[in-house]
């Protein structure tokens, strides 16, 4: 379906719950000088501005990252988040939100490789834009195809070190089956990689089963986070909330969630439900 255009939704509670963990995986990556790839599956346009367009319309950014742009209270590992976003916003106003493949952008090294999808033929061509890539270099890579079939040719990368992101838009019933299988077998073909998938809390089925069936999933280690900003709505449409599941996760994350979730809980909860959950095994 390309119907999903993530610019609604830059900035919100979800995007600033994903990409601080997304912050914390490649800063924990960056600790050794090996080289590892980034692989995003769903990447987006890269950026999205915040004052006009899609964002602009629903102004989601205001009850996410708006919330912490002026703040100097948050913790380390969370103010390192912000600050990249603040580094897209040098004149110190919030105009800009990075998604996901600049938020990497800023942290790899010159040893480090990207690996980009996105099947929307016009945020692939402002992806590519954003990126600075319009022909494809030796470092990043942009294809304009499905994140779910490609990720199979990169799989295991040459380094033998990676961070997988699978981020999609949920629309399709299709996107959980496909997250599920997409990490089956990227278990098969690169068992030691880092898998981080974000989904939406749903008053739906489909996201009930999904969250079952990734913790059975044969990884000999993992996490499972939570962060709820609001009581689910009577007629089960809307997301209360979002969710991160980390496969092979850094043996520091839990203990660096329960202060970072703990913070967004009490900035960005809008009623008395507002919570978070971490799960590890």
């Amino acid at each position: 379906m390309l119907s999903y255009r993530h610019a609604f939704h830059a900035g919100n509670h979800a995007d600033v719950f994903k990409h601080h963990i997304l912050v914390e995986l490649l800063t924990y990556l960056n600790q050794k000088d090996k080289p590892y790839y980034y692989i995003d599956t769903h990447a987006g346009a890269g950026m999205y501005s915040l004052t006009e367009g899609y964002a602009a319309q629903n102004a989601e950014y205001e009850s996410g990252i708006g919330k912490l742009w002026q703040r100097r209270d948050a913790p380390e590992s969370l103010a390192r988040y912000v600050d990249i976003v603040r580094s897209f916003n040098p004149d110190g106003v919030l105009r800009y939100y990075p998604g996901s493949p600049l938020i990497a952008q800023k942290l790899i090294r010159a040893s480090d490789r990207l690996r980009l999808f996105e099947l929307h033929p016009a945020d692939g061509r402002l992806l590519r834009q954003n990126c600075g890539v319009f022909l494809d270099s030796k470092q990043t890579k942009i294809q304009t195809i499905d994140g779910f079939g490609g990720i199979k040719a990169v799989l295991p990368p040459a380094s033998r070190r990676g961070l997988i992101l699978i981020d999609p838009a949920y629309e399709a019933k299709s996107d959980y089956t496909n997250v599920v299988a997409v990490l089956r077998e990227g278990m098969k073909r690169f068992a030691t990689g880092v898998y981080a998938v974000w989904h939406p809390c749903l008053a739906k089925r489909e996201t009930h089963l999904l969250t079952g069936t990734l913790r059975r999933l044969p990884f000999k280690n993992w996490l499972y986070a939570t962060l709820t900003v609001q009581k689910p709505s009577m007629d089960g449409f809307g997301m209360h909330g979002s969710a991160m599941f980390i496969g092979n996760p850094p043996w520091t994350l839990a203990e660096n969630l329960k202060e970072t979730l703990l913070y967004l809980v009490r900035r960005l909860g809008k009623d008395e439900s507002a919570a978070f959950t971490i799960e590890a095994l």
